[in-house]
């Protein structure tokens, strides 16, 4: 009898500490458009985007590759990726410096898309 209350205690105090995630899936993004010529730089300081898909409203949006300038010196792109059925967004990331999400709202914006944005988050 102990036995089994001690196992009804382990496994009571086990969901408390239990985690819920929700989420949808949509699958993996289709292959990448293969660009056989890069775009000349518009000048120094640029950076290339290589071209991704990334989900919106529950499909997947390609977004061809670029010339941007980073949004702080010394950062670099860690391109999106989909790994174990999960779609991971592309950042900026540097030493010493927060993760810099990208957002599309800027791609109005050719030339400087992430540069010295202050609405940063």
């Amino acid at each position: 009898m102990k036995k089994k209350l001690l196992a009804i205690a382990l496994l009571a105090g086990g969901s408390l500490f239990a985690q819920v995630s929700l989420g949808i899936r949509i699958g993996p993004p289709p292959r990448q458009r293969i660009v056989r010529v890069r775009p000349v730089s518009p000048g120094d300081g640029y950076s290339w985007v290589d071209g991704y898909s990334y989900p919106e409203n529950g499909r997947y949006r390609q977004h061809d590759g670029y010339w941007t300038r980073p949004p702080y010196p010394g950062a670099t792109w860690n391109a999106p990726r989909y790994e174990g059925g999960s779609y991971y967004q592309g950042y900026w990331n540097g030493a010493g410096q927060e993760r810099f999400d990208h957002n599309h709202q800027w791609d109005r914006d050719r030339q400087n898309r992430d540069y010295n944005r202050s609405d940063r988050h």
